[in-house]
């Protein structure tokens, strides 16, 4: 049988370019045999003297698309601004350049035409494809992981304006407001955001200062730069959010608003914390993305049970909700969904936040500043005489503001807020503690959800076993099954940096007000007590949970007990 169509336009491309002579283009053309396009490949550069790129130019002309030579294109700032990189990465394409209305599309399979009416789709505009080979699209991200770019030139200003020996460092002036030091500011930043970090940490230590950023909720390291230049950088983040640069021993919280400082588009804030530590000042940074959206409750990890009853929680039409965790375990993202999730026109809903992490539309959000004396406790108390129908309180730090919620909740408020307890019983002892009275407790409590964040076992290299011996035991005694799970791939592959894990799961311990719930409050039973009760009326535990999620192959169990301890019996 003779080649295919396409195969065919191949030989007859190579042909037209002169890389292959008549004859030659004439005795692959009249081959009897059915040939498959890896051999035909082969059969052209290796017996026919064709090489890899003159073959990937008449592929392209072939399949009427222009070639585009991937290799040679540098990731910039902008480049996955209207198109992520996780979409990038999972369709093998890459968003080359943009003129007025349209968009070039490098593409490694001309036939797959959802991939360009996707991107259409994402960024409003027309989208042209581009050929390019699908190894040259993938390098591509294994480049972008592995070093971030941009940061050579400006260490290396560094070095030349300060030096990077110690002693030659100490001699040199450095200041908070010289080219390269406001350069390393903004790059440190801006590739913390591109990596998809939720929070910088810059560390000075004995002859370094380190920066590390936190991506799935683990630190990595990625700069260290001589310690003379510390105090500099430090300054330059404080001058960016209007705190005091002189006062270096006493902690300062401040925010940066970033659009202030780039021209690269990029809209986030970020909540600022310095500290003097023992060899300077150190600085965490948290970022707030502003273009991000919330997410929709569905994609926060709930399982369907859990789900149900939140929702339930939420929808009545007052009393008290309870989030609990400690910090960076998505509280905050599951109020902003739940309020998503419940806004409406009739509804009037009011927050009191520290910061406001996202803007949402529809909801009168206040930010707290207590230099000034407006803090939770007094918003809340401006907030009851404006005919609120839902509350949302960023933290419940002391007895006044405890105080003050469960009034509200027990004045036909429906009050959302946050907690620091390890589980949903202990919330209980920690309000008694602030000072009220287990009735009111019972009284106001519709629900308390404790959570945490799982990193998430990558999607493309998850390895599948079956658990045996202690593994298998543990899964049996949470929730009752055993059977095949994943592992991370050690070795990891380029969509999750070589890691093994990508992306972050919820996992929730809800447990819901009932008859016998409100009893043991009252008689003051302990957490433990309180526990046993839930469960019997249907509560997952932390545990429980991360094991179903281990269960549906979401994460790992190596990382479901890193998270997570197992239950006492």
């Amino acid at each position: 049988m003779p080649l295919g169509k396409l195969q065919l336009q191949i030989v007859q491309q190579l042909e037209k370019q002169g890389r292959l002579s008549p004859e030659q283009a004439s005795a692959i053309a009249s081959r009897p045999d059915e040939i498959s396009g890896d051999e035909l490949d082969k059969l052209l550069l290796d017996q026919n003297g064709v090489t890899a790129t003159q073959l990937f130019v008449a592929k392209a002309g072939a399949y009427h698309l222009a070639p585009f030579f991937a290799a040679k294109f540098r990731v910039g700032a902008n480049t996955y601004e209207r198109v992520p990189q996780e979409f990038c990465q999972e369709n093998l394409c890459l968003p080359v350049g943009y003129a007025g209305d349209t968009l070039l599309l490098a593409v490694a399979n001309a036939f797959d035409l959802s991939v360009p009416q996707k991107v259409a789709e994402l960024t409003g505009k027309r989208v042209v494809r581009l050929l390019a080979r699908d190894k040259d699209i993938r390098d591509k991200f294994v480049i972008e992981k592995a070093r971030p770019a941009g940061f050579d030139d400006v260490v290396g200003a560094i070095g030349k304006e300060y030096g990077v020996d110690a002693d030659e460092a100490a001699e040199v002036d450095v200041t908070e407001d010289s080219a390269p030091i406001v350069q390393l500011a903004n790059r440190i930043i801006e590739d913390a955001y591109y990596l998809g970090t939720s929070d910088i940490h810059i560390e000075p230590w004995e002859k370094e200062v380190i920066v590390r950023y936190r991506v799935d909720g683990i630190c990595q390291e990625k700069l260290r730069v001589p310690r003379k230049v510390g105090p500099a950088l430090v300054a330059r983040l404080k001058i960016m959010c209007n705190l005091d640069i002189a006062e270096r021993r006493l902690p300062q919280d401040g925010r940066i608003v970033f659009k202030q400082f780039t021209k690269k588009g990029i809209d986030i804030d970020l909540r600022v914390s310095t500290a003097p530590l023992n060899h300077g000042e150190g600085v965490v940074m948290r970022i707030l993305d502003k273009q991000k959206s919330t997410l929709p409750l569905t994609a926060l990890g709930f399982s369907e049970e859990n789900l149900a009853k939140y929702r339930d929680c939420i929808r009545q039409p007052y009393g008290m909700i309870l989030h609990c965790g400690p910090t960076g375990s998505g509280k905050s993202m599951t109020l902003y969904s739940a309020l998503g999730e419940i806004n409406a026109p009739d509804i009037v809903i009011r927050t009191a936040e520290d910061p406001i992490e996202y803007t949402l539309q529809g909801i009168n959000q206040m930010q707290m500043h207590r230099q000034i004396g407006l803090t939770f406790a007094s918003a809340l108390r401006a907030f009851l005489r404006q005919d609120p129908d839902i509350i949302l309180v960023g933290e419940i730090r002391d007895k006044e503001t405890a105080g003050i919620s469960v009034e509200a909740a027990l004045t036909g408020h429906l009050l959302i807020s946050t907690l620091h307890t390890n589980d949903a019983p202990s919330t209980i002892a920690r309000l008694t503690d602030m000072g009220i009275e287990p009735f009111m407790i019972s009284s106001s409590l519709l629900c308390v959800c404790a959570q945490r964040l799982m990193r998430r076992v990558c999607k493309q290299c998850k390895v599948q076993y079956d658990p045996q011996g202690r593994e298998k035991l543990l899964l049996e005694n949470a929730i009752g099954w055993s059977g095949p799970i994943y592992k991370a791939n050690p070795k990891g592959c380029p969509k999750c940096n070589a890691t093994g894990y990508k992306g972050r799961v919820g996992i929730h311990e809800l447990m819901v007000s009932n008859n016998e719930l409100i009893e043991g409050i009252n008689k003051g039973l302990e957490a433990a007590e309180l526990k046993k009760i839930a469960m019997k009326a249907g509560m997952k535990t932390l545990h429980q949970d991360s094991m179903l999620k281990v269960k549906e192959g979401l994460t790992t169990l190596e990382e479901s007990l890193a998270t997570v301890p197992p239950d006492m019996n």
